[in-house]
């Protein structure tokens, strides 16, 4: 049986774990996690429950090294 997940796709075409953010979105106070794009400028999702859309951007000079977030 196939790991879950382990036929994604990395941005640079290399079969590996597809980056995400993991998100508690405080609109329903659920964990939720998004997703790079297959352009890599951008991770974008839904809330888990109420689907509210998100997007944050890539900064192609740095950004931030952090990988949890909280939206309201």
């Amino acid at each position: 049986m196939a790991e879950r997940g382990s036929d994604s796709k990395a941005p640079d075409g290399t079969a590996g774990p597809r980056p995400f953010l993991g998100i508690l979105f405080r609109c329903c106070d659920v964990y939720g996690r998004i997703y790079r794009t297959k352009a890599g400028d951008a991770y974008t999702g839904r809330c888990p429950k109420c689907l509210r859309p998100l997007r944050i951007k890539v900064d192609p000079d740095g950004g931030i090294d952090a990988r949890f977030f909280e939206v309201r």
